[in-house]
């Protein structure tokens, strides 16, 4: 078993490596940890029961256009007895100013048996979707009234998108890789369903490697300490650490901190000073247990940067619901990554 996680991370890590791209960012959620489906699609059933969570972040509060994002998910296990097959279905729509995206992802995990307690596990995933972006030209304030490139109205495109991932988990640890938005660079018209200057809004094939640990430090009382590190393979790589703690499996309380580092030489940092390339944020991070199977998440990003004074930071509210007992299955015991 350790032989095929070893070739799966291989693999994926030479697909992520192999390929050129050029694009806008994707969208980063603060509350990621509480459901990582988000950025790796072999996260779908993790929880081994059907999670249902809903997401919204208005970012950079006070200026105007400024992004906007919604997310809907569920997912949980097929098969309640070998929890072997893992699927989940995620909306997102994403606003900034004039342009919006909005997509919807079909997410499936083989979720193979690493040991015979059945405490850890290997999960493979993919993920396939479809991304309508749009550009809303009358929204825009031009210098020059009749611009020819400026779109008259709104126009819009579509991108189907195939995403990869790997995730493995232990009680005490995890780690996982993923890659997103591998065909949104694609310039064949078989991927294009609608051709239109829209192309300039696509995201960046984006890759992902988180990991986290878990530490008992007293009865009732856990630390939770995690990273995300994130590259677009154009601009300067981000790492987000967090570390949360956890209050009798039903408070949890931390914090966590965004940073942008330069890991190799890309063309930006020709003609961008250096300085620029690390804005940062830190954030406050909760999720409150209101009952076994609701439990609701708020998080609060402040900009770090020389722009922090012209917004009132990030609010991110999620809501999140198991079903597990609706659909028969007992509470399963807590699940801290």
């Amino acid at each position: 078993m350790k032989k095929i996680a070893k070739i799966s991370l291989i693999a994926l890590l030479c697909v992520i490596c192999a390929r050129p791209v050029s694009a806008q960012q994707s969208v980063q959620l603060t509350q990621y940890i509480f459901n990582s489906m988000s950025v790796n699609p072999a996260y779908a059933g993790y929880k081994e029961e059907w999670f249902a969570q809903l997401g919204l972040r208005s970012q950079w509060v006070g200026w105007e256009g400024a992004p906007k994002t919604g997310v809907v998910s569920i997912d949980g296990v097929v098969d309640p007895i070998h929890k072997r097959h893992g699927v989940g279905l995620q909306f997102m729509t994403d606003k900034l100013g004039a342009q919006a995206a909005t997509s919807i992802y079909g997410n499936y995990a083989l979720r193979l048996q690493v040991n015979d307690e059945d405490t850890r596990r290997i999960s493979l995933g993919i993920s396939g979707g479809i991304t309508q972006y749009s550009l809303d030209g009358g929204l825009l304030d031009p210098s020059d009234p009749g611009d020819p490139v400026i779109p008259e109205g709104k126009i819009s495109s579509w991108v189907p998108d195939v995403r990869l991932g790997v995730y493995y988990y232990s009680p005490k640890w995890y780690v996982g890789v993923s890659v997103q938005d591998m065909f949104s660079q694609s310039k064949n018209k078989d991927f294009t369903l609608n051709e239109t200057t829209t192309e300039s809004l696509y995201r960046n094939i984006s890759a992902y490697l988180i990991t986290g640990m878990l530490f008992e430090l007293d009865r009732g009382l856990h630390l939770r300490p995690s990273v995300m590190i994130k590259d677009d393979f154009k601009g300067p790589t981000t790492m987000d650490l967090n570390a949360m703690f956890i209050f009798n499996n039903r408070l949890w309380l931390g914090a966590g901190y965004r940073t942008r580092m330069r890991v190799l030489n890309r063309e930006y940092a020709k003609e961008t000073p250096q300085k620029l390339s690390a804005l940062n944020a830190l954030a406050g991070i909760a999720q409150f247990y209101v009952t076994d199977n609701l439990r609701i998440g708020y998080s609060y990003d402040i900009m770090l940067g020389r722009m922090s004074s012209m917004q009132n930071g990030t609010h991110e509210v999620t809501l999140g619901y198991s079903f597990g007992k609706i659909f028969g299955q007992q509470y399963q015991s807590p699940r801290y990554f």
